[in-house]
């Protein structure tokens, strides 16, 4: 009877669903919409029955909330936004990714809304009209999370408000409206209110069961983490600037390398974190600079500083171009820390070399006999005959 009791209690535990978790705090950029993806991905290869995605934003921009709202509203696993912890808040660009999800659950003191779209080079004064363009912004938000709030049979008065009024309500008040599904302060409190719900996903029912379940929680990683700080705008500025200044001054001392190599690399960098370039481009963009850069190296003396400059393009490129989604498993970060290692050291040498050369004396012409002992053969009042070398001078 035991050996029965343990061979299903083991056959249920190999057999018990999977849960996918992973959490995303920040601004909603590019980075944030390859994470969305990556877990996404890796729900789908781990068969989970669902998706927690717990969020807390500030907003972000448009294009990549379009981008995870995409993403969420064609997943075929059931997607759950749940805003947490206290405190935590899904504002602006969170808003709609809120709405969007299959099922929406905010933690105690809470807050989303203030959805109302800004354009970044826009100011307001006061008692002015919004402009023409900001109105259109407007209007196509409002009409975004409208047809997100028909989907999931959510509150659609209150979702334009936030769009066109810029409201924003705590998580009691959310749940009160039908903004929200239910409210759970933590991952055990949720599991619990989400077993036994059913969800419709397509024209399929799923009863989702996460008691049993097993909750794999996935991480950012390093490549996020680097495409998220890149997306900062204080760094997007300063990458801007020294863009900038490091082409002016190239410009204005041609041949000083450094401020040219620096202004090369911060500009494609600048161009991902404008959002200007997608990070494929911009990946691809870094390792033909570090490509050039490097066979420049060769045929230009740059004291090492070209080759070097090479070494960081090419880095970068390889862990902004490189993800799953172009090869299908990310690049070993071993394997490009060991390339720009060997990379550093050969231009070190190579540099090395240089200097060594250039403090070496003259080996041949009339600079080389300076100081040179040579043999008085004849002397003729102020004229004196030589040997030296073996030629007579």
């Amino acid at each position: 009877m035991k050996l029965l009791v343990l061979f299903f209690t083991l056959t249920f535990t190999l057999f018990a669903s999977n849960i996918t978790h992973f959490v995303y705090e920040g601004a909603i950029n590019p980075a944030s919409s390859a994470f969305v993806k990556k877990s996404i991905k890796e729900a789908n290869k781990q068969n989970s029955q669902l998706i927690i995605f717990e969020l807390n934003t500030p907003g972000g921009l448009v294009s990549s909330t379009r981008d995870i709202v995409s993403q969420i509203l064609n997943s075929n696993i059931p997607v759950v936004v749940f805003v947490s912890p206290k405190g935590s808040r899904a504002a602006s660009a969170g808003t709609f990714i809120l709405y969007a999800s299959h099922i929406a659950v905010m933690s105690e003191g809470t807050n989303v809304g203030a959805a109302t779209p800004v354009q970044i080079a826009f100011t307001e004064e006061k008692n002015s009209k919004p402009s023409t363009m900001q109105t259109k912004a407007i209007n196509d938000a409002s009409a975004y999370i409208e047809s997100l709030a028909k989907l999931r049979n959510r509150n659609i008065q209150w979702a334009k408000e936030s769009v066109t009024k810029g409201a924003s309500i705590d998580s009691q008040k959310a749940l009160e409206l039908g903004v929200i599904d239910f409210i759970a302060n933590d991952m055990t409190s949720l599991l619990k209110k989400l077993d036994g719900l059913e969800v419709q996903i397509d024209k399929k029912i799923v009863k989702l069961d996460t008691t049993n379940s097993k909750v794999h929680t996935i991480e950012e990683g390093f490549k996020i983490k680097l495409l998220s700080y890149l997306s900062n705008p204080s760094i997007a500025y300063g990458l801007m600037l020294l863009a900038i200044y490091g082409i002016f001054f190239e410009l204005m001392n041609p041949g000083s390398i450094f401020p040219g190599v620096t202004g090369l690399i911060s500009g494609a960098l600048a161009l991902y974190s404008l959002n200007i370039l997608p990070f494929e481009i911009a990946g691809l963009l870094l390792i033909l600079i570090g490509l050039v850069l490097m066979i420049a190296e060769v045929f230009i003396v740059g004291f090492g500083i070209l080759g070097i400059g090479g070494v960081i393009a090419f880095v970068f490129g390889s862990l902004i171009l490189f993800d799953e989604k172009t090869l299908g498993v990310d690049i070993s970060l071993s394997l490009i820390i060991a390339f720009a290692l060997v990379s550093t050291a050969i231009f070190i040498y190579l540099l090395r070399i240089i200097i060594q050369e250039r403090k070496q004396k003259a080996k041949t012409g009339i600079d080389e006999m300076i100081g040179a002992v040579a043999k008085v053969i004849k002397k003729k009042d102020d004229i004196y005959k030589v040997e030296i070398h073996s030629e007579v001078w």
